[in-house]
Parts: structure tokens; C-alpha cells; sequence
């Protein structure tokens, strides 16, 4: 059965994501979370690695995460994404998937799964 605190949390987590918080953001996160490219890729560890990726992310002007789909299953949270971005060659989405792994409360790990980039056509 779904806990629903856990998705609590992520939505919480998003949801400062799409606002550029990086406070209530990292708050979501248990001090020394971990980020990580699926499967083990380490990305950052902990706030103070995790705090200047994110600030560099929200520098895009376009930048969005839109839910498409959340699992929740025990302790773990999977969720479908679809984020707006501003790549290197312009604008565009990508397909994420993101795996949370909830431990006391906070966000413990987190893994990405980063699918098809699309850029916007301008015509």
C-alpha cells in the first residue's frame, strides 16, 4: 500500500524544483543524500554538492518538470517527467525518470534515468 507522505515529500521536492527554492529543496533531502546516474553513476553527494547543481540548473530560463506518472511503493518513489530545459543547443525536453529512495523522512538517494532530448523547432 502507497504511503502517502513519501509522495508528500517528492511533490514537495518538485514543486521547489519548479519554484528555483533551493532551501526547500534541499530540505526535502536528508543532509547526506546522494544523487546518481542509474545505475551508479555518483552525481553529488550530500548539500553541499547537491546546492551549486541545482543553482547552475535554474539559471535556464525555460526550465520546468512536469509529472506525467508516480509510483509509490513502500519506501520508494518513482516518478515520469517530462522537463523543459535550455541545452546547450537550444531549447527543448526530456524525458527523466526519477527513482527516490525515502529514509526517516527525507529524500535519501536519488536515481536519474534521462531519456530522449527533443529541441523546440522554431517553425
Amino acid at each position: 500500500m502507497a504511503d502517502p507522505t513519501q509522495a508528500t515529500l517528492v511533490q514537495r521536492q518538485l514543486d521547489a524544483y519548479n519554484a528555483r527554492d533551493v532551501e526547500v529543496l534541499l530540505a526535502t533531502h536528508a543532509t547526506d543524500a546522494r544523487q546518481f546516474e542509474h545505475p551508479a553513476t555518483i552525481l553529488a553527494t550530500g548539500h553541499s554538492e547537491m546546492r551549486p547543481r541545482f543553482l547552475t540548473r535554474f539559471k535556464e530560463p525555460n526550465l520546468h518538470a512536469r509529472l506525467l506518472h508516480r509510483i509509490v511503493a513502500g519506501n520508494t518513489v518513482i516518478d515520469h517527467e517530462l522537463i523543459t530545459r535550455t541545452f546547450p543547443e537550444g531549447p527543448g525536453t526530456v524525458e527523466l525518470v526519477a527513482i527516490y529512495e525515502i529514509r526517516a523522512g527525507l529524500i535519501a538517494e536519488a536515481r536519474f534515468i534521462t531519456g530522449t532530448k527533443t529541441l523546440k523547432t522554431l517553425f
